[in-house]
């Protein structure tokens, strides 16, 4: 017999704040579950018997309760429908996600994710499910250390590392440490991530964008900024590489200032068409925090991502993680740890890297003569729209059910492209969204 926690609206009569309180519950209930006794249920919600048993047999009048003697009241076996809602957010309406960014989470490695939770919790329980440093357990930046300098190049020492959910955390605890130890200011590239200034803002720094051209982050626009959120190995959106001159020029310009290098390396594993460019903070680890997560390798749902940082400013953003939310899920890091040292976790990354670069592939065919940039990483193309209006581009794809970015999203006064993520949809979905998305821009273009 379930416990029913039922909220009575007895504004209509408590009849109908009855029976319209048990609709909610039972839609919520598998089928055939057991209620509670109608003397039961009157005694918890403080009404009569009569009451209750009136609002059963409604119930069981419109079919959502079954109720034979000897056995207890009872949810249908097929109870009704619910009604229909419209749509209130634009989620509903995404037949074919093309948004960048994403990736596609029907390939998430199920089997070998619950082995390694499993390997965890035998050999780890206490470690995976007691409160922990705020850097997060010790296991996991030992591994993390050890994957991102054979993967990336990244310089770092496992103290070094601290833990979070993912790069969005990591651009606002770093920002609030060096809010705390006096910057005033932080520059971001613009066309940017849009979540960057907004968390830059809310830790209280004054707002500094610098443009981007056909070599990356124009750094020389830095001026006296307290340091700089970059995305130097593939800039997002427009996917352009840092050129090598802006990458010296703003390590120097980190050095002769005392500010920060934030890099942000969100799909560093994604290359195609050339060698991996490695990490800017293995040129200099003590200018340059490194920032990076599982989101595009795995899925964002996890929440998992880390900031390898100069060793003096460890201190500061521990500080932050832990009057922030004290730690991580510690299991969830743990976990990531077992996978990359069963070796499953680079099987997956080089599997997920074949498959993108398929759907490139076939993208770019698709688009035959327009003109696309940024194709040589990530899992998204920037089409050139020069001469076409972005809004109406949008609209045509969405009439198709396909839901992609402008460049305005990035920000204002950018030469009309599109920015098309080709990682989210699944695999058996892939080829509608590119015939979608042809469909649509054969008829605007």
């Amino acid at each position: 017999m379930l416990d029913l926690h039922l909220i009575v609206d007895r504004s209509r009569g408590v009849r109908a704040g009855v029976e319209s309180a048990l609709r909610d519950a039972i839609r919520t209930l598998p089928p055939g579950a057991r209620l509670p006794s109608s003397r039961a249920l009157a005694i918890d919600l403080g009404v009569a018997r009569n009451t209750v048993a009136d609002a059963y047999g409604q119930l069981v009048q419109e079919g959502y309760l079954t109720g034979d003697r000897g056995a207890g009241t009872r949810t249908a076996t097929t109870p009704p429908a619910p009604a229909e809602r419209p749509a209130t957010t634009t989620e509903a309406a995404i037949v074919h996600d093309l948004r960048p960014g994403r990736p596609d989470v029907s390939n998430f490695p199920v089997a070998a994710w619950n082995a390694a939770t499993r390997r965890v919790l035998n050999t780890r329980p206490r470690e995976a499910l007691q409160y922990d440093d705020a850097r997060g357990p010790a296991y996991a930046r030992e591994v993390l250390a050890g994957y991102l300098h054979r993967a990336r190049g990244v310089r770092a020492e496992p103290d070094q590392i601290v833990l979070c959910s993912g790069v969005r955390q990591a651009v606002a605890l770093l920002a609030g440490a060096m809010a705390r130890r006096g910057a005033k200011s932080f520059a971001y590239e613009l066309p940017g991530q849009a979540a960057v200034p907004v968390q830059l803002s809310r830790a209280g720094l004054d707002l500094r964008p610098i443009q981007v051209d056909r070599y990356g982050a124009v750094v020389d626009q830095l001026g006296d900024a307290g340091g700089v959120v970059l995305t130097p190995a593939h800039q997002f959106p427009t996917g352009v590489p840092l050129a090598p001159r802006r990458r010296t020029e703003v390590l120097e310009w980190a050095r002769t200032t005392g500010a920060v290098v934030l890099e942000d390396d969100y799909d560093g594993e994604f290359r195609y068409d050339r060698q991996p460019i490695g990490a800017l903070q293995g040129l200099a680890p003590d200018v340059v925090a490194y920032a990076g997560s599982a989101s595009k390798t795995l899925a964002p749902g996890l929440r998992l991502g880390w900031l390898v940082l100069p060793p003096h400013l460890v201190g500061a953003v521990a500080e932050e993680k832990t009057w922030t939310d004290r730690h991580s899920d510690t299991l969830t890091q743990m976990t990531l740890a077992a996978l990359i040292e069963s070796g499953a976790y680079d099987r997956h990354v080089r599997a997920s890297r074949l498959r993108y670069r398929r759907r490139r592939d076939e993208l770019m065919r698709a688009l035959g003569n327009h003109r696309a940039g940024g194709i040589a990483a990530g899992l998204q193309v920037v089409l050139d729209l020069a001469g076409s209006d972005e809004d109406a581009v949008l609209r045509t794809l969405a009439e198709r059910g396909v839901v992609t970015f402008a460049m305005s999203h990035f920000g204002a006064g950018l030469p009309p492209a599109l920015v098309i993520g080709y990682g989210a949809p699944p695999q058996h979905a892939w080829g509608r969204a590119l015939s979608a998305l042809v469909d649509g821009l054969q008829a605007v273009l």
